[in-house]
């Protein structure tokens, strides 16, 4: 009776060590799903990561959605289901470390961004030959960008505006984005005339032959190195490793690359 008693008070310790949010007692991935907050920068680049991901780990499923790093950032504050945050920065994932709510502290950079000053196809402006210098022509009544408060590259356009001398002209112009994605709708629908987007948007395949850009130097605006966290509260910190590591492994990285992403030195 004793032993069983015994053997029954250790089986309802390991069911609970396993139900237990972050908690993987094999250590192995198993068959899972992971909802995965993912920057709209990286939106392109990540579809095809994520083929290549369930080619290689067909057990585990993963439920992307793309938004502004800011509105992820509070909403996983506020203990949105989120298995694992891919932000535009480094910012929001290192505020998430500090407050306790990322997996071991741990914030890994994943990729390195490019902005691009980005015309339709049919803008009358050269801005491949004006760069810059873009935004002051006459023709030019709206520019738009993304959210500063919102997203990190909104906040590279803004930056680069002041290091390159056009800001205080520009401002008034400006037409913000919640994200990067929207940014690039406002001018690829023509309710911009010009906009800064991720370099990562102009020259993905949905937007090829689309446009023209001119890339902003890179010393014109903080680098844009975007971290990921695996969020404390999941239940499937064992799969949800599996994924970071695919990302920061080759594989993760020849894709970032070809979507015209930096990796970040190691």
């Amino acid at each position: 009776m004793k032993r069983r008693l015994i053997l029954s008070i250790f089986t309802c310790a390991c069911v609970l060590a396993a139900c237990k949010p972050g908690s993987n007692p094999t250590g192995e991935a198993g068959s899972s799903t992971l909802t995965i907050s993912v920057a709209s920068s990286v939106q392109f680049a990540m579809e095809d990561v994520l083929k290549e991901f369930s080619a290689a780990h067909p057990e585990v499923t993963v439920k992307a959605t793309y938004g502004s790093s800011g509105h992820f950032f509070a909403q996983i504050q506020n203990e949105a289901p989120f298995d694992v945050f891919l932000a535009a920065d480094m910012d929001y994932p290192d505020k998430l470390a500090k407050e306790g709510l990322a997996l071991d502290d741990r914030v890994s950079p994943y990729a390195v961004g490019g902005l691009v000053l980005w015309v339709p196809k049919s803008s009358p402006l050269d801005v491949e030959k004006l760069g810059i210098a873009a935004l002051s022509d006459p023709a030019v009544k709206k520019i738009a960008i993304a959210n500063p408060k919102l997203a990190p590259y909104g906040t590279a356009a803004v930056a680069a505006m002041k290091s390159l001398k056009v800001y205080e002209p520009a401002e008034p112009k400006l037409v913000l984005g919640e994200n990067i994605s929207q940014t690039a709708q406002f001018v690829e629908s023509g309710a911009a005339d010009i906009g800064f987007l991720a370099l990562s948007h102009a020259v993905s395949d949905r937007m090829k032959g689309k446009g023209r850009w001119w890339e902003v130097p890179a010393d014109a605006f903080p680098a844009i190195e975007q971290g990921m966290v695996i969020v404390r509260r999941t239940p499937s910190a064992a799969a949800a490793q599996v994924f970071r590591d695919f990302v920061l492994g080759e594989a993760g990285g020849k894709v970032l690359q070809r979507h015209g992403f930096k990796l970040p030195a190691k």
